[in-house]
């Protein structure tokens, strides 16, 4: 929460809130945008920050665009958003004020998990089509399914995809029986592993199709394209790792 640079300040029975705001989701076509704020900046960290509820539509509420990713736009997109002394009543927080840090916190532990299964599934499909492109493809006197290094790739794939399968599962039901707290090692162990796979699977992809492979002729580059910012969704790579090591550290403490 220290990070965190957008303000609403209360005055009477509203916040006017100003700040800047990248990779606001699903902004374009929406009648409301989901603001976290610093709404005290002396609390504790994880007591600064508030989610607001701002309808778009409000004056201030400026939408600048949909944040291209990679050169590409995408649907309602995540949109750079400018607050500019926007005014919304203080019946629109989320929760109690201060709890904004809580709120996200039950959402991600879910969200991480559901984003694993997604990244497990673009694998799935990737592995598909690295599959039946080897099978189809005659180069230097033989298939490509029938040379080393490729047969190589796509059994590394099929034992990291379902090694990352099963230690979402695991995490889960970690989940399931014993609470978020107590599984969260596991969700962030699956969210390294997940999000490094689903690169490795699809580079090797990329490359069994050749140059074909980084067009968008065929869907792999836009599966890597849209993959790769799921090593910083929901918490980058060294975060996670740093946060399981830290624990793991103080077992033997």
């Amino acid at each position: 929460m220290i990070q965190l640079k957008t303000r609403a300040v209360r005055d009477g029975d509203y916040y006017v809130i100003n700040g800047h705001k990248w990779f606001t989701s699903n902004a374009i076509g929406s009648s409301f945008a989901i603001a976290m704020v610093v709404t005290d900046p002396d609390a504790a960290p994880h007591r600064r920050a508030s989610q607001i509820i701002v309808p778009t539509d409000t004056p201030g509420f400026n939408l600048i665009r949909p944040v291209p990713v990679m050169g590409h736009t995408g649907g309602g997109g995540h949109c750079e958003i400018i607050y500019k002394d926007c005014r919304v009543p203080v019946t629109n927080v989320l929760g109690e004020e201060g709890g904004g840090f809580a709120i996200s916190q039950a959402r991600l532990g879910p969200g991480r998990i559901h984003h694993c299964m997604r990244m497990i599934g673009v694998a799935e499909r990737g592995l598909e089509l690295m599959c039946k492109r080897a099978n189809t493809r005659f180069t230097h006197g033989s298939f490509l399914a029938d040379k080393a290094n490729i047969q190589e790739w796509i059994a590394n794939s099929r034992i990291e995809i379902d090694s990352c399968r099963l230690m979402v599962m695991h995490a889960a039901w970690k989940m399931d029986t014993a609470g978020k707290r107590e599984a969260r090692n596991e969700i962030s162990m699956i969210k390294v592993m997940c999000a490094n796979m689903v690169m490795i699977v699809l580079d090797r992809a990329i490359q069994v199709f050749g140059a074909a492979g980084v067009s968008d002729d065929i869907p792999i580059a836009r599966m890597w394209r849209d993959s790769r910012s799921l090593r910083i969704a929901d918490g980058p790579d060294e975060v996670h790792r740093m946060t399981i090591a830290r624990r793991e550290v103080r077992k033997y403490k």
